[in-house]
């Protein structure tokens, strides 16, 4: 890049991962939920790590337990289908994608996105979407677990104009109280990847960016 040129800058999408994070929560038969997070520990720390050194040198190993629905991430196809892709199996060229936010700002909890929003199909092609419903200002919180989603009708619409990734500043893509879970099903059998619980989407709205996912 020359001098003249404008400095590159970069936005962090993801949430910070770490001990206790929000995570998702499973209805159980009797009623009663169960809510899942993470685990971080040490594994062994530097001064139980000390003596094994001669007292010279001393480290930290940390274990982490989680499920890998927790905080920001990639679903591959494998996700919802069994017989599709699984992370290991993506090419990191298909996860660097020109980007585009829907400004979705304004809608409330269980309220579906339209059509009306959604720009030209004929330039989104091979692009990330990324909705920007304002959500993440209530990451950590009940209001979170709330939330406005993207339609089927929205669904196809993203198809029809053949984009490669998806991605949501909330805790699903899908209506939670959709059992069909039209996203995944649909958008991961077409190899449309999804990135759930993004951020910072605003510093992004009308902007040309790269993501990478």
């Amino acid at each position: 890049m020359s001098n003249n040129c404008d400095c590159m800058k970069f936005v962090d999408l993801s949430h910070t991962f770490e001990e206790g994070m929000p995570g998702f929560r499973h209805e159980n038969d009797d009623g009663t939920h169960t809510e899942y997070t993470a685990e971080v520990s040490p594994f062994f720390s530097h001064e139980e790590s000390r003596e094994k050194y001669d007292g010279k040198a001393a480290f930290e190993v940390t274990e982490m337990r989680f499920q890998t629905s927790m905080g920001t991430y990639l679903d591959s196809p494998y996700h919802r289908h069994p017989e599709g892709r699984d992370i290991s199996e993506l090419e990191i060229g298909e996860l660097i994608l020109p980007g585009t936010v829907v400004d979705a700002r304004g809608l409330g909890g269980d309220e579906e996105l339209t059509t009306d929003a959604l720009p030209r199909e004929d330039d989104l092609a091979g692009s990330a979407v990324l909705f920007n419903f304002g959500w993440d200002k209530n990451w950590g919180s009940e209001e979170y677990r709330s939330y406005p989603y993207i339609s089927e009708a929205v669904i196809e619409r993203l198809i029809a104009a053949d984009v490669s990734l998806v991605g949501v500043d909330t805790l699903n893509a899908d209506d939670h109280e959709n059992p069909t879970r039209p996203a995944h099903t649909r958008l991961l059998d077409k190899e449309i990847f999804i990135v759930e619980n993004l951020c910072n989407l605003d510093s992004l709205v009308g902007e040309s960016f790269r993501f990478y996912a």
